[in-house]
């Protein structure tokens, strides 16, 4: 009985940054999506993060 294993050789330093870049990308995403969202209830949840976290939002 034989088992074949096929190792992909990713560089860490690329995997990383790119999960750290596509992470970036999707939390502005969310952000922007949620603070100008016409729904209240999304828009106050995002109006109140953005005072937690000293977000200029006026």
């Amino acid at each position: 009985m034989q088992i074949n294993k096929t190792e992909q050789l990713q560089s860490p330093a690329i995997t990383k940054t790119g999960e750290i870049l596509a992470a970036a990308i999707l939390g502005v995403m969310i952000f922007l999506f949620v603070g100008f969202s016409p729904m209240e209830v999304l828009h106050s949840a995002a109006h109140d993060t953005r005072h937690a976290t000293v977000f200029p939002c006026h």
